[in-house]
């Protein structure tokens, strides 16, 4: 994992930061690091650039920010919300609500689809290239037998198609490019703090350890695993 240009787009939040960390550690990387704030911990290796992905605008101005295109070898979007002061995850239909659901697929599906629209042209085409968005087990619908979290599943649910219609398009023109849904396991952030009680013993990620298991997971990567939703294990997710 040398010599990389690699964009982290959520480089401010928990999981996202964790790979700006992970990845500008190898010092012949150049990590991009995009963000609402526009500003994180930097290095001489890390460049902040401010983006909204709730603003297709936003994204255009932070893509004129990489200097040399295509030049990018990894794109990992690291965004994503379950909840916030307002909204809850779903028990029931009865607690759904138009603003959640909108909420939901604009932070978890429409933002990361403009970014792949934006980003994924910046990608080299002279060796394997990756664009890889943080997905959800929950977002299966083959593995839902638990139901509930009406907002945040369908989000998930539509990124993973968005990915897979994505890698299909882009298989005809980067053959080398790799589009991929990464689950990152439960790991101890926001996200996840109000539900971290019921987790199994062990199976509660620090954000260093499961960015590191990403990104071993998005090493391996070949063109014949483009579209597919990754475990933090590397095993495969079902539809």
């Amino acid at each position: 994992m040398k010599n990389l240009n690699i964009a982290v787009i959520g480089a401010s939040g928990g999981l996202g930061s964790a790979f700006v960390r992970v990845l500008a550690d190898e010092p012949s990387n150049v990590v991009y690091a995009l963000s609402r704030s526009g500003q994180v911990k930097t290095a001489s290796n890390i460049q902040a650039i401010r983006i909204d992905y709730a603003e297709e605008s936003s994204i255009v101005d932070a893509v004129a920010q990489i200097p040399v295109r295509p030049s990018l070898d990894w794109v990992i979007v690291a965004t994503g919300i379950l909840h916030d002061e307002n909204m809850m995850p779903e028990k029931a239909l009865g607690n759904l609500s138009q603003e959640s659901l909108a909420h939901n697929f604009l932070v978890n599906a429409i933002g990361p689809a403009l970014v792949a629209k934006h980003f994924i042209p910046l990608l080299r085409r002279d060796r394997p290239a990756v664009f890889a968005a943080m997905s959800a087990r929950v977002g299966s619908i083959g593995d839902n037998r638990l139901g509930g979290w009406y907002s945040y599943r369908a989000s998930k649910a539509a990124l993973n198609m968005l990915i897979k219609t994505a890698s299909l398009e882009v298989s005809r023109r980067q053959k080398q490019t790799v589009v991929v849904g990464l689950h990152p396991g439960t790991v101890a952030t926001a996200l996840s703090e109000p539900f971290q009680a019921r987790v199994p013993e062990g199976k509660l990620f620090s954000a260093d350890y499961s960015a590191g298991r990403l990104t071993a997971v998005i090493e391996r990567l070949r063109p014949e695993d483009s579209g597919k939703i990754l475990a933090w294990d590397g095993s495969e997710i079902p539809w």
